[in-house]
């Protein structure tokens, strides 16, 4: 089923094709969040709750093979037992969507029809060139891109 999401984003459903624009969710309860900048070759996670409200880059998948991506993100899971998922939407710059938010919406699907939880979709312009700045290196960015995608959708909630 769909989940909130932020304006200019969308929840991402198993059965139906997400909507375009969703209001924030009411967040009720505390949760636990897990966030991915998702990509090709490789896929950022963060953590985050909506007690603290602050997002933290947890680890980079770097691999393209989808049952090993999978398997560690069911481990992360495991481990984390979020109540909500959050996924970075690519967008152009004017907002348009492009390839990469097909296969974003795509991966956001998988995730939800794998493990049963809300996702919700955030989008991600400009999160990379934030991470480096708060990187403040080349280093890769993939898990701060996810943690600022996070922040956004953190920053986003009500109250």
């Amino acid at each position: 089923m769909p989940s909130a999401a932020l304006p200019g984003a969308a929840g991402a459903g198993a059965a139906a094709p997400a909507a375009d624009v969703l209001a924030p969710a009411r967040v009720v309860a505390e949760e636990t969040l897990l966030a991915f900048d998702y990509g090709t070759k490789k896929i950022g996670i963060a953590i985050g709750n909506t007690l603290t409200r602050q997002a933290t880059p947890l680890e980079i998948i770097h691999s393209e093979v989808r049952d090993v991506r999978f398997g560690r993100i069911a481990a992360l899971l495991r481990e984390w037992q979020p109540q909500r998922l959050i996924v970075g939407l690519a967008l152009n710059v004017d907002g348009g969507e492009q390839e990469a938010t097909a296969r974003c919406r795509r991966f956001a699907n998988q995730l939800h029809g794998r493990f049963n939880l809300p996702v919700v979709l955030v989008d991600e312009r400009g999160s990379s060139m934030q991470a480096q700045a708060l990187l403040g290196t080349n280093a890769p960015d993939d898990a701060a891109a996810a943690a600022v995608i996070l922040q956004r959708y953190l920053d986003a909630l009500p109250g």
